[in-house]
């Protein structure tokens, strides 16, 4: 028999085995982005939940800067083991519009493991503002143009994305005013020294309940439990749709094996009671997935953002 022949079982056999064992130590999963965010807070959920079930630590350490790049270049350059993974979130899909000079390719040097949660965000309002909903703020606009201020966190944020959304959908003129964090922002706008936000439902929420903030719309494509009675932004503007998401990769060549474990872990650990809870209490549901849907989320993302970005000419001011 040839020797090449004789390899091939050896191959499949050593792939079952790495499949068995793994994980053998503790794995780290890589945040790109600051501690309490929606990546990070995702991430900790889940490493948690994954240490429990493999007996093996996962340790989510941040590596924040450059817009959340810096900690994904250090996710791409690691080996493909499975011993470092990389959590993300809405910013991985408008970095490549944003950054002229990557140190990768956000869709070939990464291997898609799963989406894990996905959730609307809510456009909110300053009481003060004459709208109780998405016609009458934009009738509003549409008077005093250049007049309303919307807050954002970011270019790439989806506070500003979805500001720069509705301008082109509903053709109306408003002013940005960016922030370093949306704690600033939603504080500010709560003040009245702005007037609107796209925010995340878990960071508007408790403000809408006891009334600093009005909720006029979400961005999903069906109202959202977490705000009964508030309606979508798609029953004015049908192409209004839009999502906060988190999902998990690791370096690219990741042996399919170990993705398929990861993959398999993950959903269990999305399907349990106490973690559906906890993200709903987030404004959030969980998203499990295979890797190749996963991979089309991004895909899809990443060009629906670009045209978004490249109408505006949205560039990292």
């Amino acid at each position: 028999m040839s020797p090449r022949l004789l390899l091939v079982p050896l191959l499949i056999c050593a792939s079952t085995v790495s499949a068995q064992t793994y994980p053998a130590k503790s794995v780290r999963i890589i945040v790109p982005n600051a501690p309490s965010g929606l990546a990070d807070v995702s991430a900790r959920i889940l490493a948690a939940k994954l240490s429990e079930a493999t007996a093996q630590q996962f340790i989510v350490e941040n590596r924040v800067g450059a817009g959340s790049t810096l900690g994904t270049a250090v996710a791409v350059r690691a080996a493909p083991d499975g011993y470092t993974l990389l959590a993300v979130f809405d910013s991985h899909a408008t970095n490549p519009h944003l950054f002229r000079n990557l140190d990768y390719n956000t869709v070939t040097d990464l291997a898609p493991i799963s989406l894990l949660v996905r959730g609307p965000l809510v456009l909110v309002v300053n009481p003060s503002v004459p709208a109780k909903s998405v016609n009458e703020l934009v009738s509003l606009a549409k008077r005093k143009a250049g007049a309303l201020n919307f807050a954002s966190v970011g270019p790439g944020s989806p506070a500003r994305l979805l500001m720069e959304l509705l301008k082109l959908e509903a053709r109306v003129d408003v002013i940005n005013v960016p922030y370093k964090g949306a704690g600033g922002a939603i504080t500010d706008l709560i003040a009245g020294h702005v007037d609107a936000m796209f925010p995340t439902i878990s960071t508007a929420a408790p403000h809408v309940r006891i009334a600093r903030l009005r909720a006029i719309a979400v961005t999903s494509e069906k109202p959202s439990n977490a705000l009964p009675g508030v309606p979508t932004m798609m029953s004015v503007y049908p192409n209004f749709r839009a999502e906060s998401w988190v999902g998990l990769l690791g370096p690219a060549k990741l042996p399919p094996d170990i993705i398929a474990r990861l993959n398999a872990e993950s959903a269990k650990v999305l399907a349990l009671p106490d973690v559906k809870t906890r993200f709903a209490e987030l404004g959030l549901e969980t998203a499990a997935s295979t890797p190749a849907p996963f991979d089309q989320w991004i895909k899809t993302e990443i060009e629906r953002w670009g045209r978004v970005i490249r109408a505006q000419k949205i560039t990292l001011e």
